[in-house]
């Protein structure tokens, strides 16, 4: 059997996704330029949105699939007039209806958002990657069999009305907050520029379109800009053009901060036990930031560091932490 492949890097980072890609295409631009094969995302974005998107290179991407990530912030323009198939401006109109004067009142417009704050149930829109029976929801839409999708339980934390466009400045993107290119494909004339932020799993597009229906109109997103995933925000975005050498200590995610676990610091001669999976007891500990006399679940980790790296992922029973997953050439970013 051959073996794998080292990566030179092993990090988590952030890349700012431009309009007009996919999630997939993004991931292989961070491919090409950092010249590694493992790379994968965790959030996807549609190719509409752009903004944050966490990338993970070399052993980092078996961190993906357990990042928090739980609550995400927003920009977004919503065009008022017209409905579409997929929520936003790349689908076509399925509705149109007429835009009250009041949609242009900033205090009816912060008072109508008012009524989104909170958890609820919110119906995910036709075209999504949700899995219905083992298909997913935008394979059935785009082939005419639309699947019923049951509302699930979302959270919107904020909801703050940043301005209103009116006119020809409707159709255009919002300044500063989403790149151009964006924006309505029907005549809109009337835009609201909204920062949301959200729990995991919460579609801006589905809340476009009930605001719409709220406000006694029909509205799509038109822009949308992902503002922060979790703790991770624009200001950590990798500079496309610093890809290539990529400078790990500058650019490198803590990633346990990323997954919201606790840390041990274990010494370099515990290594090797780590590395072969043995449990290493308390008293070879460096430091740790929980609490010693508690154990943990065996679903609840903790963060293995040897030398500055996160070596691997542990539970602990109380006496000594045992090794669920390891990373053999560990992960940077610890901070």
């Amino acid at each position: 059997m051959a073996r794998k492949r080292t990566s030179a890097l092993n990090c988590l980072i952030a890349v700012d996704k431009p309009v007009g890609i996919t999630s997939h295409d993004m991931v292989s631009r961070v491919r090409r330029l950092v010249g590694e094969r493992r790379v994968g995302h965790a959030g996807t974005l549609d190719p509409l949105a752009s903004g944050v998107m966490v990338v993970g290179i070399g052993q980092a991407t078996r961190l993906l699939g357990r990042l928090t990530l739980d609550e995400k912030s927003y920009v977004a323009r919503i065009a008022f007039g017209a409905e579409t198939a997929t929520d936003d401006a790349e689908g076509e109109i399925t509705a149109e209806a007429p835009v009250d004067e009041r949609l242009s009142d900033p205090a009816f417009a912060s008072r109508l958002l008012e009524g989104f704050l909170g958890p609820q149930m919110q119906v995910p829109p036709a075209y999504s990657a949700i899995q219905v029976a083992g298909k997913r929801a935008y394979r059935a839409a785009r082939a005419g069999d639309a699947i019923d999708l049951p509302a699930r339980p979302v959270d919107v934390k904020g909801a703050q009305l940043i301005g209103i466009a009116v006119g020809d400045e409707a159709a255009a993107p919002a300044d500063g907050d989403a790149p151009e290119g964006q924006g309505s494909r029907f005549a809109c004339k009337l835009a609201w520029d909204v920062a949301f932020t959200v729990s995991k799993g919460t579609y801006i597009r589905a809340l476009a379109r009930d605001i719409g229906r709220a406000a006694g109109s029909a509205a799509h997103v038109s822009a949308l800009r992902r503002t922060s995933s979790g703790t991770v925000t624009l200001a950590r975005c990798v500079p496309e053009e610093a890809l290539p050498g990529l400078d790990e200590s500058a650019w490198a995610l803590d990633p346990l901060a990323a997954l919201g676990i606790p840390r041990a610091d274990l010494p370099e001669d515990a290594r090797a036990d780590v590395l072969c999976g043995r449990a290493v007891p308390r008293r070879r500990f460096a430091r740790a930031t929980f609490d010693t006399q508690e154990a943990f679940a065996e679903d609840v980790r903790a963060g293995v560091v040897v030398g500055g790296r996160l070596q691997a992922l542990a539970w602990y029973d109380g006496g000594a932490l045992r090794m669920k997953d390891v990373f053999p050439e560990g992960v940077g970013g610890i901070r």
